[in-house]
């Protein structure tokens, strides 16, 4: 008897403080609440997001990221963590002009925009540990280009795996 209530508080006592550990350290989930990743990512897909990649290599052009908010966007009363895609790498010159971005003065290839970007920005170069970030919805996206640089230490991990709705389950690329 006592070993079967041992196990009845253990067991789930053990589960959860381990749910809490993957969360905090290894793996979260997050739904996509808004259209500024489009097409990419759809409102309401859900995702997996890897806290531990960044600790093992450093953010590449590409990344989808999931960040806390800059101090500009805490200024602004925003609180949650923000889904976007790394443009602009420390050290790099980033502009947007005639449609395309522009990274060290050279067009960027960008299959996965929504539309080209009908504004200008910059020249700017990507201060040291920070990161450069649009959304993949260019015209309709509150990002790096209206707010500036996210610091790496803001950077929560990378989003890897859609896991619903169940016809897009898959990588992100």
């Amino acid at each position: 008897m006592k070993t079967i209530c041992v196990f009845l508080i253990v067991v789930p006592l053990f589960s959860v403080v381990l749910a809490i550990l993957l969360r905090a350290f290894v793996l979260e989930v997050r739904y996509i609440p808004s259209g500024t990743m489009l097409p990419t990512l759809q409102i309401n897909d859900r995702l997996l997001i890897d806290k531990l990649i960044y600790r093992f290599q450093k953010p590449q052009r590409g990344d989808i990221v999931v960040f806390s908010p800059t101090d500009t966007l805490i200024q602004q009363n925003l609180k949650d963590a923000f889904i976007k895609r790394i443009i602009g790498l420390p050290g790099e010159k980033v502009e947007v002009k005639g449609e395309k971005v522009y990274i060290n003065d050279q067009p960027l290839q960008e299959n996965y925009i929504a539309e080209a970007p009908d504004y200008q920005y910059g020249p700017v170069t990507v201060p040291p540990n920070s990161y450069f970030v649009l959304g993949d919805d260019r015209n309709n996206s509150y990002d790096s280009h209206y707010w500036g640089f996210v610091p790496r230490e803001l950077i929560i991990g990378k989003a890897t795996k859609r896991y619903w709705p169940p016809d897009r389950i898959g990588s992100l690329k």
